[in-house]
């Protein structure tokens, strides 16, 4: 049997401290996952899972680079970009504290665990699943229900199983932190559920769609991205009480309204990200690029917090004056243009 890669072994020591989101860093693992011995780099309550269902690790291993790629894009024009998830599964505070951030990252990474099972359901890659069940409810007129719609029900199974194994074992930090972090987790699988649509494709001569063949499929990830962020903006901080015969995460400061399943949670309030504090996860905005004709996030005066920012002049080359050539061909110039470069101070 082949032994793991150096990275890989890096891994299985950082997965033994804590579990939470800790597996994300098999996005960067090398592992061909066609052995069961490669389950050890997970923790115990992800590797008995691992054990069992070894044909599910590639579809993880592809939503964890895919989580990783959608924070940071997500983020990109925000003081906090999500650099930080490059990290993994070393994380900062900013990731391991109970944060908003945390929050996102936690839904984002078990929604995309889900939809890759689901979908690989669909594809034929995991001979244990198939198409998702048929709806119960009639088709529309004109259509019938076929083709091979997404398993959802199967990937918010297998999907909650691993991504919330530890929470519900009890290790990975306080009791306080895995309720926030399986709620959010859930949130993030109830998101995707939520996203479920029909699909249809036509049949008919000259493409009259006569009839249509309908199913019931997933967005691409990034369209749950989207929605998330747009709950973290709008999260609630919390603390883990007792209330009544057991522990709930109740609203923290005066926000009378209940927590749904549907917000994202948090525990403690983050930095602003202005300047670097490695002890809070903040990695500071200096020398990052910003808009200067921009108001939003992105703008040199809320990226840069107030700071200023320099402005440099490059040249860069470039196709122009392009035109078409009989036949077949296009044929271009290479002009130069200067352009202004925003830097943050």
């Amino acid at each position: 049997m082949g032994r793991p890669a150096a990275g890989a072994i890096a891994l299985l020591c950082y997965l033994g401290l804590s579990a939470a989101i800790q597996w994300l860093g098999l996005a960067g693992s090398g592992v061909a996952w066609n052995e069961s011995q490669h389950c050890r780099l997970l923790v115990p309550e992800q590797l008995q899972l691992c054990r069992r269902h070894l044909e599910v690790m590639p579809s993880i291993v592809r939503a964890a680079r895919r989580t990783q790629q959608l924070c940071q894009q997500s983020f990109a024009d925000m003081r906090w970009n999500c650099s930080s998830i490059q990290r993994a599964p070393s994380f900062g505070p900013d990731l391991l504290t109970g944060t908003r951030e945390a929050a996102f990252v936690h839904a984002l990474a078990a929604a995309a665990v889900a939809q890759g099972i689901a979908r690989s359901c669909a594809s034929g890659e995991l001979p244990r699943c198939s198409c998702g069940p048929g709806p119960a409810e009639p088709p529309a007129p004109g259509s019938r229900w076929g083709g091979c719609g997404d398993n959802l029900s199967h990937g918010l199974q297998l999907g909650a199983a691993f991504t919330d194994g530890s929470a519900r074992a009890g290790t990975g930090g306080t009791p306080g932190l895995r309720a926030v972090n399986r709620h959010n987790g859930a949130v993030g699988r109830a998101v995707l559920s939520d996203s479920l649509d029909t699909r249809c494709k036509c049949h008919g001569v000259s493409g009259s769609c006569s009839v249509k063949t309908c199913w019931k499929g997933l967005p691409d990830l990034g369209e749950i991205a989207s929605d998330l962020k747009s709950r973290y903006l709008a999260a609630l901080k919390v603390t883990h009480r007792l209330m009544g015969p057991r522990k709930q995460l109740i609203t923290k400061e005066g926000d009378a309204r209940p927590v749904t399943e549907m917000d994202l949670v948090y525990l403690i309030s983050s930095p602003d990200y202005c300047t670097p504090n490695p002890q809070l996860g903040s990695l500071g905005t200096q020398d990052r690029p910003c808009n200067r004709s921009s108001v939003g996030s992105d703008s040199c005066d809320l990226l840069c917090c107030g700071r200023g920012y320099n402005t440099y002049t490059e040249e860069v080359q470039e196709r122009c004056h392009c035109r078409y050539r009989w036949c077949c061909s296009v044929v271009c110039r290479r002009c130069r243009r200067s352009l202004e470069r925003h830097v943050c101070k």
